[in-house]
């Protein structure tokens, strides 16, 4: 009877002791694993987007186009929620731009409508190098009869020093399978045909075999640089490495992560800018129409770093000690009012998804004029401002030095974007 009185005294008191708040250095652990996870799978995602792309060109048709198609798609949910690492981590904004940099002049590499291929910033906006083997760069002659991936990182990519040569990652990969979206803000998608990887007499648009090597060779530099990241955050990779080894500056590149995102990038650049503009190249997945799908995975991503949990590509979880712990040990107000935020900014980036599956495509709802779709947009903008304010709370919250999110014109000073 007395063993019996005494359990369950001690059993009561376990039970009133509050659990221990999270410590910081389990929560940059938590916040690398979670890298870890998220680079694990975009890598996975790309190799089986590669098996499709060598697919396609093995044999083109309708469905292997299809399936190359669906298999990038794939690949954009997991890589979209690894943005949020870019902004305060150095090695993964260095980076970034190899593999999902946008927008892109895509006449760099292939054939464009005539009337989109002038840019009078850009010498190169209509190069096409997919039909030209040789061409002069800088005064120097290039041999491009080889289209390797030496050749897209280090001779096309970001040529003369201009951020619209864009000629590898993701995106470069979407217009080789979609083609140019040219239905302006109109519903559809690119439409590029199959036999655009037919060999012989079957070939439509020209030189079929340099645009099969050129797809090979990007979608194998995609993996390699997926690979590079992926070991970045592996056990005693760099990346992890560079945010454990302080966790008080760990918990800096977590919260600059986040409100980066949040607010210069996702809310302005990718979002209000485009609405502004009413312009379909402003959009992120202006190819493939999945930019929708985009915007949502960039808001899981971030809210995923702030409650310490991912779910994998198999649907496994990985997750740890959280941010949200360690502000709710300080303040269960600001952790409950981010939280909020969060899911607020969720729900109304999930509302767009929900449109456009139902047939109102995101560059349909950058038309001037539109009122649904400027309200479904700025919905999603205002969410994403309104928890950047709840993120500087929280830093404030942990005591941690001010933060300068990255801005945008179209939020800080929307006269100059028409300058």
């Amino acid at each position: 009877m007395t063993r019996l009185v005494a359990a369950a005294l001690l059993t009561t008191a376990l039970t009133a002791t509050p659990l221990l708040a999270a410590d910081p250095a389990g929560v940059v652990e938590t916040y690398a694993d979670i890298a870890a996870a998220a680079y694990g799978d975009s890598l996975s995602t790309a190799k089986t987007l590669q098996t499709a792309v060598n697919a396609l060109i093995a044999q083109p048709s309708d469905a292997t186009l299809a399936a190359a198609k669906t298999a990038w798609l794939a690949a954009r949910v997991p890589y979209q929620q690894t943005e949020v690492f870019r902004f305060g981590n150095a090695i993964v904004d260095d980076w970034e731009g190899r593999v999902n940099a946008w927008p892109l002049d895509e006449g760099l590499i292939d054939y464009v409508a005539p009337d989109t291929a002038t840019n009078d910033e850009n010498a190169l906006a209509a190069l096409n190098v997919v039909a030209t083997p040789v061409f002069t760069l800088s005064g120097v002659e290039i041999d491009a009869t080889a289209i390797t991936p030496e050749l897209i990182s280090g001779t096309l990519h970001e040529a003369d020093g201009i951020e619209a040569n864009v000629a590898s990652g993701y995106h470069a990969i979407e217009f080789l399978l979609w083609g140019q979206d040219l239905n302006g803000t109109a519903k559809g998608a690119g439409a590029r045909p199959f036999t655009d990887y037919a060999q012989g007499a079957a070939c439509t648009g020209g030189n079929c075999d340099r645009r099969a090597a050129y797809l090979r060779a990007a979608t194998d530099l995609l993996v390699t640089d997926l690979e590079e990241m992926a070991a970045a955050w592996a056990k005693d990779g760099e990346g992890r490495a560079a945010v454990t080894a302080d966790p008080q500056a760990g918990l800096l590149a977590m919260l600059t992560g986040m409100g980066s995102l949040s607010y210069g990038e996702q809310a302005g650049e990718r979002m209000k800018l485009g609405l502004m503009l009413n312009d379909p190249e402003e959009e992120h997945d202006c190819f493939s129409d999945n930019t929708h799908n985009s915007h949502y995975y960039d808001g899981l991503g971030i809210r995923n770093v702030y409650l310490g949990s991912y779910t994998r590509v198999d649907g496994t979880i990985v997750s740890g000690p959280s941010l949200s712990e360690l502000v709710a040990a300080r303040d269960p107000g600001v952790d409950a009012g981010l939280k909020a935020d969060l899911d607020a900014s969720v729900a109304a980036l999930k509302a767009i998804v929900t449109a456009a599956e139902g047939g109102f495509a995101y560059d349909m709802m950058l038309e001037a004029g539109n009122k649904q779709g400027e309200t479904l947009v700025m919905g999603a903008v205002d969410a994403l401002v309104k928890q950047t304010g709840g993120i500087e709370r929280a830093v404030a919250t942990l005591g941690l030095s001010k933060i300068a999110f990255e801005g945008s014109d179209s939020l800080d000073n929307p006269s100059a974007v028409f300058k």
